[in-house]
C-alpha cells in the first residue's frame, strides 16, 4: 500500500480499508497511516508501531466500527489477538453495535476460532489473506456473519495474483526472486455482502460475491 494507491481505491467508492502482514512493506507509509482516518493496520501490533488498529466511520446515518487483526500461525510475530480484540472491542462497542472484524491470517483454525470467540459480540468476522475465497459463509448462533476468507480482488491468472514463472521457479528450484503482479488475463472480484441490523448489530445474511472473467 501506498498514499496514492489508498487515494485511487477511495477515490473508486471505497469507505474503508483494513491492512495485514503488507502493510508496512512500504516503510514510508508509516507516515500516511499515522494522519488517516480510514485506514487501519493490525491492531496487534506492537506499541508504537504507526497507525490505528481499529476505527469508525459513518455511512448512510450508521457509525460503523472496524477492527483490524492478524493471527499468529506461521505469520510474523505479533501480540495475541484474542486479548487485543477484547481490549479493542470495549472501546468500539460504546460508540456503536455495529462492529465488523478482518482477520487477517494464514491458519482457517485461527480463523474460524476468532470467529467463535467473538460470535454475538460483533456483527461480521471475515478472514483475509490466503487470496482463495472459502465457501463457509454463515451466521453463527450468536447473530456474526463469517466467513474464513473473502479471497481476491484482481488478475484471475498466474499465481495467487502474481506472474507464475518466479513462483514456478521458486517452488522448483529454491532460489527467491521478487514477485510481479500477473498484468495480463482475465480478472476477478471477491467479496461478501452482509445485512446487518443497525439496532442490534446482529447480522441477519450474508452472501458470498466471486465473479471471474472480468475484462
Amino acid at each position: 500500500m501506498t498514499s496514492q494507491t489508498a487515494e485511487e481505491i477511495f477515490g473508486s467508492g471505497v469507505d474503508f480499508i483494513t491492512g495485514g502482514n503488507h502493510i508496512f512493506d512500504k516503510r514510508d507509509f508509516g507516515e500516511y497511516l499515522a494522519s488517516s482516518k480510514r485506514v487501519i493496520r493490525p491492531a496487534n501490533y506492537p506499541p508504537g508501531v504507526p497507525g490505528k488498529g481499529a476505527a469508525t466511520f459513518a455511512v448512510g446515518g450508521v457509525t460503523v466500527g472496524v477492527l483490524n487483526l492478524m493471527g499468529r500461525t506461521f505469520m510474523p510475530p505479533v501480540d495475541d489477538p484474542f486479548r487485543c480484540a477484547d481490549a479493542c472491542l470495549a472501546e468500539l462497542r460504546a460508540r456503536t453495535p455495529v462492529v465488523i472484524v478482518d482477520m487477517h491470517a494464514e491458519a482457517t483454525s485461527e480463523k474460524v476460532a476468532m470467529g467463535r470467540y467473538l460470535d454475538g459480540r460483533v456483527s461480521c468476522v471475515f478472514g483475509t489473506h490466503t487470496h482463495v475465497q472459502t465457501a463457509d459463509e454463515q451466521i453463527l448462533p450468536g447473530g456474526t456473519a463469517y466467513i474464513s476468507d473473502l479471497g481476491m480482488t484482481g488478475p484471475a491468472e498466474g499465481v495467487i495474483g502474481m506472474e507464475a514463472r518466479a513462483v514456478l521457479d521458486r517452488f522448483l528450484t529454491g532460489l527467491s526472486e521478487r514477485f510481479t503482479v500477473e498484468k495480463n488475463g482475465r480478472k476477478q472480484l471477491c467479496g461478501a455482502v452482509v445485512a446487518i441490523d443497525p439496532g442490534s448489530g446482529k447480522a441477519n445474511e450474508i452472501k458470498r460475491i466471486f465473479l471471474k472473467g472480468i475484462a
